[in-house]
């Protein structure tokens, strides 16, 4: 089985229904938009489940919960995020720490959670949705940035850490993908992204999904600690 952190809306629900859709049976957790969560567990016969991830509690209490309830976590998608996006010099304390707490913090959390038991069943899969802007940097998002350069930090560690148990542990960099926190660019601003990502395209959540799909899977069952970009050729 399968938990998505942030999974009820844009890439996390196309994710959500790409590993229902694989055979998995897959929670769904939020910390805000109970109705949202619910109608995609709905139509996925999951579960939905809320939490605040970047509270460590709370991690823990959402994987026991989703264990007890659906069985044993076989792959862990991390892909509960938020944005705050200001130039540095106008950007405050509690624009910084909650995009660190929200993004990297939980990442952790709920990794550090589900690796006990993965580790004991000699097997699991750990998915961390970073972004190109932590592999690129972007003017205007320094805690974004870093939220997201540390996960790929986190996944390669985590990688070398559990390995040796059989549980791999992967990040996938998203470029700009149609969804609300792309929906706010201006014309100018979409076309300057279009111009440098060699496919011409914003890409779709169902792109992300793919790529965590396969990840999450047997067919990828000798690749662990990689990035792996998923961004219309954005970041070359």
């Amino acid at each position: 089985m399968a938990l998505v952190t942030g999974g009820s809306r844009g890439i996390g629900a196309a994710i959500s229904r790409q590993l229902a859709q694989a055979g998995a049976k897959v929670a769904v957790n939020y910390r805000g938009g109970q109705e949202a969560a619910e109608s995609i567990a709905g139509e996925i016969e999951g579960l939905a489940v809320q939490a605040d991830v970047s509270n460590p509690g709370e991690a823990k209490e959402l994987i026991e919960r989703v264990e007890s309830e659906l069985g044993d976590i076989d792959a862990l998608v991390n892909n509960a995020g938020v944005t705050r996006d200001t130039l540095i010099a106008r950007m405050t304390d509690d624009d910084w720490q909650t995009v660190i707490d929200t993004n990297l913090r939980g990442t952790f959390n709920t990794a550090r959670a589900v690796s006990r038991k993965m580790l004991r069943r000699r097997a699991g899969s750990i998915v961390n949705l970073s972004s190109v802007v932590g592999v690129h940097g972007n003017p205007g998002q320094a805690n974004y940035a870093a939220s997201k350069a540390g996960i790929i930090g986190l996944t390669k560690a985590l990688a070398r850490e559990l390995g040796s148990r059989g549980v791999r542990v992967n990040a996938i960099a998203p470029g700009y993908i149609a969804t609300e926190l792309t929906d706010v660019l201006n014309e100018e601003q979409r076309s300057l992204i279009l111009q440098n990502t060699p496919l011409g395209r914003l890409g779709e959540p169902e792109d992300v999904a793919g790529a965590v799909r396969f990840l999450c899977s047997d067919e990828a069952a000798f690749i662990t600690g990689e990035v792996l970009l998923v961004d219309g050729g954005l970041g070359m």
